[in-house]
């Protein structure tokens, strides 16, 4: 199709027409010109404020596709992405059954072809998610798997861990850790600390999440391979990750966006909506999350999306399922909490997780494939029920009002405004 943007700022590091407000003409899903003032009989979007930017990618979503399709599936999970502004998603392998052969995912590249959002399948670590036999993760590299992980269960045995970041590196293949010590967390419900004490109920301790990633690191660096450590949520994980960084170990991490929105005292109203694995944190550790972005510590910045029905989720706490919905909401509580800029923004939401995942960047200029997100960064709007694209509706972020918005997404020759 043909589309004409009009007068937005380019945020893009790789184009040319980076800073500068342009009008940008797509033909037949390819960027035809940029520069001012074009004149075309196209579908036009204009607005006050408009930026374009490379699509914003997530490297961490769950679609539930296959075998929980009743919570999300991938066509639902698609529009999710398309309404929050991502043109591409990385999606974990913790389905029913997991994501632990070529074929599976295959299936996940069959049936996501075409979409306007790109789906690229993670495959399992190991055989059933079980962490004890590795799976067949060249194989699935060659289907087309770009990472591999036991998403939230994390490797607890050392050896197995270490043999698999061994097997990647044969292939450049990248490991995702999930890292927590599940022999210190046992029944914990949220955050170990003031909070879960006056709640009564079983506590989360940063500990747990900072010994495995201390462990992780010492493994990264023994067999020099490639580890991306998953949704971390304290200030000493960070701290440790930094201090790795400058030895020259080759770690890169993520934080799920809604970890700087909210703190722990949220979960005094008893809603199953704030519980989340890792657990929200408090206000200290924000503080050290927006630090370890702003100083590139954290390269990355995703949605966790964890679809989860109202049987597992409204239900009393102790028993509800972990997990939000967070692709509508990603870029608004990022802009809204971070402190960043648009620029930073797009490093962490766009071009980073790419990287990472060894996907090629989009870049905004002539004769590249429009691979695109528009977004107005200064719209202040209120997430409603009636924005969510999800099966699921299991958000904390509900009738919550933010500033930035995405405005609408162009990938594959494919146009789909939020």
């Amino acid at each position: 199709m043909n589309l004409l943007i009009k007068l937005a700022k380019v945020v893009d590091p790789n184009s040319p027409h980076n800073g500068k407000r342009v009008d940008i003409l797509i033909e037949n899903g390819q960027i035809k010109s940029v520069r001012k003032n074009i004149a075309s009989k196209a579908k036009t979007i204009s607005g006050k404020n408009l930026h374009v930017s490379p699509g914003w990618f997530d490297m961490h979503v769950n679609f539930r596709d296959p075998g929980d399709e009743h919570k999300e599936d991938l066509n639902s999970g698609c529009k999710a992405a398309a309404f929050g502004g991502f043109t591409g998603v990385a999606c974990m392998p913790g389905t029913n059954p997991p994501l632990h052969t070529k074929s599976d995912i295959e299936y996940i590249k069959n049936k996501a072809k075409g979409n306007v959002v790109d789906v690229h399948p993670i495959g399992a670590l190991s055989k059933g998610l079980k962490g004890k036999e590795m799976t067949e993760m060249y194989d699935m590299s060659l289907s087309g798997a770009v990472a591999f992980s036991d998403e939230k269960k994390p490797i607890s045995n050392a050896g197995v861990l270490s043999r698999a970041l061994l097997y990647v590196n044969g292939f450049n293949g990248l490991v995702i850790s999930h890292s927590q010590d599940e022999t210190i967390t046992l029944e914990g419900q949220m955050n170990e600390g003031e909070t879960s004490t006056a709640l009564g109920l079983n506590g989360m301790p940063s500990l747990a999440e900072e010994i495995m990633i201390t462990r992780d690191v010492y493994l990264a660096e023994y067999t020099n391979s490639r580890l991306h450590f998953a949704t971390i949520s304290t200030g000493k994980s960070v701290e440790i990750i930094r201090n790795a960084k400058k030895k020259g170990i080759k770690v890169t991490a993520e934080i799920a966006a809604h970890q700087i929105g909210i703190d722990d005292s949220n979960l005094n109203s008893f809603d199953s909506n704030y519980k989340v694995n890792p657990p929200f944190r408090t206000k200290k550790d924000i503080a050290a999350l927006k630090k370890g972005l702003a100083d590139g510590t954290i390269d990355a910045i995703c949605s966790d999306h964890s679809p989860e029905d109202v049987e597992t989720k409204n239900r009393e706490f102790d028993i509800a399922s972990f997990g939000a919905i967070g692709l509508e909401t990603a870029y608004a509580v990022t802009n809204t909490y971070s402190g960043l800029t648009p620029e930073e923004i797009v490093e962490k939401m766009s071009l980073a997780p790419r990287r990472i995942l060894g996907i090629d960047v989009p870049i905004v200029k002539n004769g590249e494939k429009a691979n695109l997100t528009i977004f107005d960064p200064k719209e202040v709007w209120t997430y409603a029920s009636s924005d969510i694209k999800s099966k699921s509706a299991n958000s904390p972020f509900i009738d919550v009002s933010f500033t930035g918005k995405a405005i609408g997404v162009f990938n594959n020759n494919k146009y789909v405004g939020a």
